[in-house]
């Protein structure tokens, strides 16, 4: 087998979306012939918390070293599970963190991170480093160990680094800083994955000096073995449950669904009465408000967070899946790991979204009804013509062919075959 060290600081037991392709990732390399280690963070305070993924690492046979650090996360792990603070405050602690740490406030794991690393690149033997960002303080580290161990070096973006619709730049200085600390880590890598066209286009415009086959689009997936073993609720009653999957955060907001909804409950009661709002994950304080503001209390079923199995429980219980993504700089480049996630389940989908990557994979998927992310009374009229079509037994279905390009064991598949042609031009 060919060896790779896996370098990521979200991974279980932490939850939420940034540790599923990373676990996924290394839950089926095995079968591919390469064996992962997983170098990633210690114990640290987080919003959420998912152990059913540990097992599911363990059970793979996935060895893990971890490695701490003191930053902020590490210095509140004794606080453990903590709750999500309001907007508001959250984006205000994220600016904050991003004007004091560079280029992030992960530095300080990645410092003690190349210790550990450094261990055991010295005393084994690796065939490839493989990095995934954010946080892109691991993009550095890795940058590092490729200059200190010559071995091939594979850098994975979830997200936009320089110009994200998550940065921030207090000063020029920070920006010139960041768009530098990108470039240095690209110069030193074998290959960069993307996962999504856009996000590929930014970075060749950002850094010229990158061809187009330095950059392979290596999507978000679903992992099939999930919607195989878990069975769906049985229905009680005959009403559309619309369910929304994750969390509400910088680029996206229930809000505008959410008054839809009221708008459609006042014009006509004896839809809105036969529908469900499901919202799974963290619903966050400020939408609980305005909820209750609009007396929508009666059609809304919120479930909190829950494990990865139970939210695929949830989302297979599901008549009509709902997904948002906002107005921001460069939102184009994004594409949520959740949507992949419910094409697995093959179930229509409401799609909230703007012009980008997330609008293109929904038209393929084939089963969307797509509406601007923030007009009211479009989305209302969507939400009624899928009741329509509910009722009727009309809803549209995906294409099974499209969806299948998408299960975690063909991308993995696709992932290693581009460290192995790699690895083998290393080894010539």
């Amino acid at each position: 087998m060919f060896k790779v060290l896996v370098i990521a600081y979200y991974y279980p037991p932490l939850g939420l979306s940034g540790v599923q392709r990373t676990l996924k990732f290394v839950k089926y390399m095995k079968d591919y012939n390469w064996e992962p280690v997983v170098l990633t963070t210690g114990n640290i305070a987080y919003f959420a918390h998912d152990y059913s993924l540990l097992k599911e690492s363990n059970d793979a046979g996935v060895r893990v070293v971890r490695s701490g650090g003191r930053g902020p996360n590490s210095l509140l792990s004794k606080f453990g599970t903590m709750k999500i603070p309001p907007e508001l405050i959250r984006k205000l602690i994220n600016r904050v963190s991003q004007a004091i740490y560079i280029p992030d406030n992960k530095i300080s794991w990645a410092k003690a991170a190349y210790k550990t690393a450094e261990k055991l690149l010295s005393e084994e033997k690796f065939n490839a480093i493989f990095v995934t960002g954010p946080p892109f303080s691991a993009f550095v580290l890795g940058s590092r160990l490729k200059k200190d161990f010559n071995i091939p070096l594979f850098l994975d973006y979830r997200d936009l680094w320089f110009g994200s619709y998550f940065s921030f730049y207090m000063t020029p200085f920070h920006k010139l800083i960041q768009k530098r600390n990108e470039y240095l880590s690209l110069k030193s890598a074998d290959r960069i994955f993307v996962t999504n066209r856009k996000i590929k286009e930014n970075i060749l415009n950002y850094f010229p000096f990158l061809t187009f086959e330095d950059i392979v689009i290596l999507p978000h997936g679903y992992d099939a073995e999930d919607f195989e073993k878990l069975k769906p609720i049985p229905k009680h009653n005959d009403k559309m449950i619309i369910t929304y999957s994750g969390i509400f955060v910088e680029y996206n907001s229930p809000k505008y669904f959410i008054r839809a909804f009221k708008k459609l409950s006042i014009e006509r009661p004896d839809v809105a009465q036969n529908i469900e709002l499901h919202f799974v994950g963290f619903l966050r304080k400020e939408n609980k408000k305005l909820i209750k503001k609009l007396k929508l209390e009666s059609f809304v079923k919120d479930h909190g967070y829950m494990n990865h199995g139970d939210s695929i429980i949830k989302i297979k219980s599901s008549d009509i899946l709902w997904i948002m993504v906002g107005r921001k700089k460069n939102i184009d480049a994004i594409l949520p790991g959740k949507l992949y996630e419910y094409f697995g389940s093959l179930k229509p989908i409401i799609a909230c979204v703007p012009e980008g990557a997330a609008k293109i994979a929904a038209k393929e998927y084939g089963a969307c009804f797509i509406t601007e992310p923030d007009d009211i009374d479009q989305i209302k009229n969507t939400i009624l013509e899928v009741y329509e079509s509910y009722k009727k037994n009309q809803l549209p279905q995906p294409d099974e062919n499209y969806v299948a390009k998408y299960r975690r064991d063909f991308l993995t598949e696709q992932l290693t075959k581009q460290m192995q042609f790699m690895v083998k031009d290393d080894l010539i």
